[in-house]
């Protein structure tokens, strides 16, 4: 069995081949233990983060990741803040129009809306700007809407979807290419018409043209976004 100082080694030579963590702007603690990996940091980005720990997963004699990772927000904001940025933005969303919305506030969970004929419930709770969602939803697609929402908000670190789907779907690359459409069409700032997505087991292209190199970021920002999406190989091409 590898030792300690051995697997982080090979953690922290993984990230250094990797162009989108910089490790000298946001350092990641490597700690190693029977055969579990934690990481500890701040990333740039949330493409940084879920590479990091897919480059720790793929290190011989890694068996566990714990995730402390959170990524880097683009404005510091009170916890307050950033849960009442979600949950208003989950009350302007037509398709999670027919779900009770509650917040924990002070330890205690207050209805932020209850319709009359409600078909299940999200629930946020936010937490050193990182945000949780729990409760159920109808579909994937609205799981995966109400998480880019969250992550949205300037102030959010991370964002653990916990929503449940019932009754129960299967996941697939389809459901994913779905999830990715819907935040590319909600997004003001891409025009989605342009865009092709494509998914292999989690692992997202996205092809076509955008108007310049910012809209171009902030498509591949989207497809991070999603939940579960692993990988975002961005093809879009522009001129300027």
């Amino acid at each position: 069995m590898k030792n300690r100082d051995d697997v982080t080694r090979e953690v922290m030579a993984a990230f250094e081949r990797e162009p989108l963590i910089n490790l000298h702007a946001s350092p990641i603690r490597v700690d190693y233990s029977n055969g579990e990996v934690t990481l500890t940091g701040e990333t740039e980005t949330l493409a940084a983060k879920k590479i990091a720990l897919e480059a720790a997963g793929k290190v011989p004699g890694v068996s566990a990741i714990i995730d402390r990772l959170h990524v880097m927000p683009a404005e510091r904001m009170e916890d307050g803040e950033i849960r009442t940025h979600v949950c208003n933005a989950i009350v302007a969303e037509n398709l999670l129009e027919p779900y009770a919305l509650r917040a924990l506030v002070k330890g205690q969970m207050e209805s932020v809306r209850e319709p009359l004929a409600a078909s299940g419930a999200i629930e946020v709770a936010v937490d050193k700007g990182v945000v949780t969602l729990n409760g159920q939803v109808a579909s994937l697609s609205q799981k995966r809407m109400a998480g880019v929402l969250a992550w949205w908000v300037p102030g959010s670190r991370d964002v653990i979807n916990g929503l449940e789907i019932s009754p129960p779907e299967e996941d697939n690359d389809d459901e994913v290419i779905d999830g990715i459409r819907l935040a590319l069409e909600k997004d003001p700032f891409v025009n989605a018409t342009q865009i092709r997505v494509r998914c292999r087991d989690y692992a997202v292209t996205l092809e076509g043209l955008v108007t310049n190199e910012t809209e171009r970021r902030m498509a591949e920002a989207d497809a991070w976004y999603v939940f579960r999406v692993d990988s975002v190989k961005n093809l879009l091409q522009h001129q300027e």
